[in-house]
């Protein structure tokens, strides 16, 4: 007999049963809480010894499977002499089918519960309901059947019969996967020095079901440190799943390079990319309806074929695979990816697939999370995106546009908008010289307004189309969300901008919900070539005292890099006088040696101020500019620009932080050099003094928090584009005076703390 085939009964019948379209029209988003809201409404009225939400098991054998099926029954119910399942299911929109005899699916949920509950209690016959319930009126259908054990039987054995193809494809592919990661051998003929420790510490990281913190260097390879042995546990019946989390595209193409690189040595391991949907979306624009797009347009009677197709014949489901088997079944590409997402051994994916409370997997159940590691690369990003996917905020513009577009068309949204406007304009006058100030909490006044908005905004959008009313409406709905999430680890802040008005709920701290949403899975790897200092990102990142923590030094030879710093001021306000300073520096680096240099600046417009004066200096230099919204093509050219062995120099000049400071790889002579302009300081505003103060007051340092960490994380980010393997040779020239004090070169990684400092008789540094 194989291994057992574990499966819920709604994943089992919504695989069989589940047909239609794709269909994003305007749905209320109290959806799923007016469901919640109703079964227990419903449940309430059940009789004295009637349960609810009643957990039932059954292990159901078919030819050489075993299948277990479990779930939650809404209701089992005695009446008379009768045994009856209830399955509730509320609904707001009309539907002729369901009026007349019940969805199919819905069926099938109550009648695999019915099975269950008779065979376990030796039943020859037993009674199945759908109650149904509209959301807004409360009025209930009822269909009731009688079922006997012979028939529910037969049925449950036909709805295993439509689901075993894709059961016995994941089971016989699940053996041969388990056999090829036990027989896989690490990928390179050698470990790079400090390689092998920290996949030794990633595997006993998932071994003991807990979370690591790893700071590895720049060019050690820590995608496939972390992602061999994460593939091993799988081998080892330790794991079933793997997610590798990424901030940018570019790292997502180092996981699917690493894959392809174990599957060249017999792994046999399914790999998912998911892609943004409207990136990959085939229409003009991303309407996700039936009767604009043939792709939603009966996505789910054709998405089974599909997923089995593309299983039996690929492995690396990349997104041009993903497209390829979508146009050849006429399916939405974003919504095929999320299915196979379900299906495969590996996810590669944005972190907000996991960490962002409105996107996340959420058909990943608990004790399927109990068998999933969580791999999060380039894991300083995640500081910023956590506090950016738990804050929100509300602008008064909006309002007011809504009010003059509904006047004399909507009472409702005329008056709705119409508060909300006053209440910004009184907040305001109450404030008017300043221009940015916190407030204690949201009153009534605000909160009451904004939930009678949605409920008029939900009856007007069930009819009419109106996209400023539309993105209202999630606007208010994602602030709402937010409102129930406020605690200590958030401040609510008023800005003025001319005649608008900005109120955000700033989480300043995500560690807590970056916790939350994390929690269930085996383990969790956090990790970068920047993780420094690392208590910073295991506090801030919502680490706990049991974690892990590991700091790997640089496995490349001192020889191989040359550190300069030049201490001349980069302040705001010495900018103007020391920028012919920095030009000079710039000119008597290429003067002796030729090659390929990327020059970085803390902001745009510093870059354009020094690189104006470089080019009045040195008109004939080939010269290279990183420009504000470059497209993905315009940005591979940018990089191809970067030759090996070219015979004039190349000075690519760009931003901190920006695209080209992080996730980019030009290996050997297509990078000769980096200048780092500054220590990269986040600019001086209100929200980073929130962070500062927040803190201050928790007894840390908050300037550290708000400002050191996140700039010199930049640089260091920007430095790490220099020496990627043993064969690279380069100079980092840091240009600030505030390099050299103590808390900057205790962040330094050892092997930049070995410097040059320029003095009065070479002020320059020296240079090769």
């Amino acid at each position: 007999m194989s291994e057992s085939i574990h499966i819920s009964v709604r994943t089992l019948v919504e695989h069989v049963f589940k047909s239609g379209s794709i269909d994003s029209r305007f749905r209320s988003q109290s959806t799923l809480l007016d469901g919640t809201r109703i079964h227990q409404k419903i449940q309430k009225t059940y009789h004295d010894g009637d349960q609810k939400e009643l957990y039932l098991r059954a292990e159901v054998p078919f030819n050489e499977l075993s299948f277990i099926i479990d779930g939650r029954c809404d209701g089992l119910l005695f009446r008379d002499g009768e045994v009856i399942i209830d399955e509730i299911k509320s609904f707001q929109e009309p539907s002729e089918k369901r009026d007349q005899e019940g969805y199919p699916v819905h069926w099938a949920q109550a009648k695999l519960y019915a099975y269950m509950y008779a065979k376990e209690n030796e039943l020859q016959e037993i009674f199945v309901q759908l109650t149904y319930v509209q959301v807004d009126t409360l009025a209930k259908s009822y269909f009731k059947q009688k079922c006997l054990f012979s028939e529910l039987e037969t049925f449950v054995l036909k709805v295993i019969e439509d689901y075993s193809p894709y059961a016995r494809l994941i089971d016989e592919h699940r053996k041969k996967r388990n056999e090829s990661c036990k027989e896989l051998t690490f990928p390179f003929e050698t470990y790079r020095e400090g390689q092998r420790k920290l996949a030794g510490v990633v595997y006993k990281t998932i071994l003991d079901k807990k979370n690591l913190f790893a700071k590895a260097p720049t060019g050690i390879g820590k995608t496939i440190s972390t992602l061999f042995p994460s593939v091993k546990a799988i081998g080892e019946g330790h794991l079933n799943r793997v997610v590798y989390l990424t901030a940018k595209t570019i790292t997502r193409t180092a996981a699917e390079e690493a894959f392809k690189k174990m599957q060249s040595r017999g792994l046999c391991l399914n790999t998912v990319t998911i892609t943004a949907k409207d990136k990959v979306c085939f229409k003009d624009e991303t309407i996700c309806q039936k009767d604009y797009c043939e792709f939603a347009n009966g996505y789910y009677d054709r998405v089974n074929d599909a997923i089995l197709d593309i299983l039996l014949n690929e492995t690396a489901l990349t997104r041009d695979v993903i497209e390829k088997y979508a146009r050849k079944h006429t399916i939405c590409p974003f919504e095929f990816s999320l299915d196979l997402a379900y299906a495969v051994d590996c996810i590669i994916c944005d972190y907000n697939y996991i960490f962002e409370p409105r996107v996340s997997l959420k058909r990943l159940l608990e004790e399927q999370k109990k068998q999933t590691s969580l791999l999060v690369d380039e894991a300083h990003n995640l500081v910023d995106r956590g506090r950016e996917m738990f804050s929100s905020s509300l602008n008064k513009e909006i309002f007011l546009q809504l009010k003059k577009e509904f006047k004399g068309v909507n009472k409702a949204i005329y008056e709705a908008a119409s508060k909300l406007n006053a209440w910004f304009i009184s907040l305001k006058k109450e404030h008017p010289d300043t221009h940015e100030f916190t407030i204690g909490q949201l009153g009534e006044e605000l909160i009451e307004p904004l939930i009678q908005f949605l409920e008029s905004a939900e009856q007007v959008l069930q009819t009419v189309t109106s996209q400023s009313l539309l993105e209202a409406y999630f606007i208010v709905n994602n602030f709402l969300k937010i409102t129930e999430l406020l605690d200590e680890h958030y401040v609510i802040y008023v800005e003025k901008i001319k005649n608008d008005v900005t109120v955000k709920l700033f989480c300043i701290d995500p560690s807590k919900l970056l916790k939350q949403m994390g929690k269930g899975y085996r383990s969790k790897i956090f990790f970068s070539a920047t993780l420094s200092p690392l208590s910073y990102y295991q506090d801030i990142l919502g680490g706990q005292e049991e974690d892990y923590a590991l700091s790997i030094p640089s496995p490349f030879s001192s020889e191989q890099l040359e550190v300069i710093i030049n201490p001349v001021s980069t302040r705001y306000r010495d900018r103007e006088r020391t920028k012919e300073h920095i030009v000079s520096i710039i000119q008597l680096l290429i003067q002796n040696r030729t090659g390929n240099y990327f020059i970085f600046f803390p902001s745009y417009q510093y870059l354009l101020s020094v690189y104006d004066l470089f080019k009045q200096k040195d008109p004939k230099t080939h010269t290279i500019i990183q420009a504000s919204g470059m497209t993905e093509t315009e940005r591979e050219d940018f990089l191809d620009a970067f030759k090996a062995n070219q015979p004039e120099t190349l000075l690519g000049f760009a931003v901190l932080g920006g695209i080209f400071s992080e996730g980019v790889d030009l290996i050997g002579d297509r990078l000769n050099g980096v200048v780092v302009v500054g220590v990269g300081l986040p600019q001086l505003c209100f929200e980073r003094n929130l962070i500062k103060e927040h803190f201050n007051q928790k007894d840390k340092n908050g300037y550290d928090y708000a400002y050191v960490y996140p700039g010199m994380n930049k640089v260091l980010q920007a430095g790490g584009r220099l020496i990627r393997s043993e064969e690279d040779h380069g100079t980092i020239v840091l240009i600030d005076d505030r390099f050299l004090q103590r808390q900057y070169q205790n962040l330094m990684p050892m092997e930049w703390q070995h410097n040059t400092v320029s003095s009065k008789k070479n002020p320059y540094g020296k240079y090769p």
